[in-house]
């Protein structure tokens, strides 16, 4: 085969390899997470998480849920860009993060595993 001829089957191999990269990623992302129907259900029985975007405990917290921590009640507690907290969270009475509040207004400090937030509430985990 000529050089040529080679370049042009390496950048036509390339090429269909990024697309099918990029055809799975597309697929992927738009795949409901596991715990989409869990996360929504949270919030449907008005309980809330708060939270702040710097802080490690939360951000573990969100890993918990994967792909469907878009779904979490979650209220934002820092001003962006810095450690200020927020009116709404002042407001609230929020001390630590993360922070759990549920209906009949418990709150519970720190990361909970989905396992202990469903016997917290009546949303059910996955089977």
């Amino acid at each position: 085969m000529k050089n040529k001829q080679k370049v042009a089957l390496y950048w036509a191999i390339a090429i269909v390899i990024v697309a099918s990269v990029i055809g799975a990623l597309v697929f992927y992302s738009n795949q409901p997470g596991p715990l989409d129907t869990f996360a929504k259900c949270l919030g449907d029985q008005e309980s809330t998480f708060y939270g702040a975007y710097w802080c490690p405990a939360c951000n573990q917290q969100k890993t918990l849920f994967g792909k469907s921590q878009q779904h979490l009640p979650y209220v934002e507690c820092s001003e962006p860009g810095s450690r200020d907290q927020n009116e709404t969270c002042i407001e609230a009475g929020i001390q630590a993060y993360p922070t759990w509040e549920f209906a009949n207004g418990e709150r519970i400090e720190g990361v909970l595993s989905p396992e202990q937030l469903a016997q917290l509430t009546t949303c059910q985990l996955p089977q």
